[in-house]
C-alpha cells in the first residue's frame, strides 16, 4: 500500500502506466473481452483488475492524464443493439471521466470488431470483473508539463 495511490493499481500496472508516452493507449476490458489472447498476440502485458470497468477507469485516471490534444481521448466499444447510444456501463465511465478529467472530453465509440483491432495496438490490456456487456474502453494518455500539471 502506498499513500495517495489507489490500492487497485498493482505494481505491474503502475510500471506500465509510468512507462507510457503521450498518445499511448490503455485498454480497460470487461470480463468477456478476449483480452488475454489480444495481449498475447500483440506482445503487450495482460493484467487483471478485480473491480468493474468504471472503478478501473477511475483508478487509472487517478495517475494518468487524458490526451488533451484530441476531442475523444476515451473510446467505448459500441453496443451492437444501439451503436450510437450509451449503455449503463458507458454512462458510468463517462461520469468517472468527467469527474477525473473534466467535461471537455467526448466519449467516442468504436464498432466491436474495429475495437478488437484498436485494442491490439494498445500498450496494455487490463481485464476487469465487469459483467455488463460492451464495457470495454480505450484511454489515450496525455502530457504532464514541466510544472507537473496536465497540459
Amino acid at each position: 500500500m502506498l499513500i495517495g495511490v489507489d490500492p487497485l493499481l498493482s505494481g505491474d500496472l503502475l510500471q506500465v502506466l509510468r512507462d507510457l508516452g503521450h498518445g499511448d493507449v490503455v485498454c480497460i476490458a470487461d470480463c468477456n473481452f478476449p483480452g488475454f489472447e489480444i495481449a498475447r498476440k500483440a506482445g503487450v502485458p495482460w493484467l487483471r483488475m478485480d473491480c468493474d470497468a468504471p472503478r478501473a477507469v477511475q483508478a487509472v485516471l487517478s495517475v494518468m492524464p487524458l490526451d488533451s490534444f484530441v476531442d475523444e481521448a476515451v473510446h467505448r466499444m459500441e453496443d451492437a443493439a444501439d451503436p450510437a447510444g450509451l449503455n449503463e456501463a458507458h454512462r458510468a465511465v463517462k461520469s468517472v471521466m468527467e469527474q477525473s478529467a473534466g467535461s471537455r472530453f467526448r466519449l467516442g465509440g468504436i464498432e466491436r470488431f474495429a475495437f478488437y483491432e484498436a485494442a491490439a495496438k494498445s500498450a496494455v490490456v487490463v481485464q476487469t470483473l465487469e459483467r455488463r456487456g460492451y464495457a470495454c474502453f480505450l484511454l489515450k494518455k496525455g502530457v504532464i508539463g514541466l510544472d507537473g500539471q496536465v497540459i
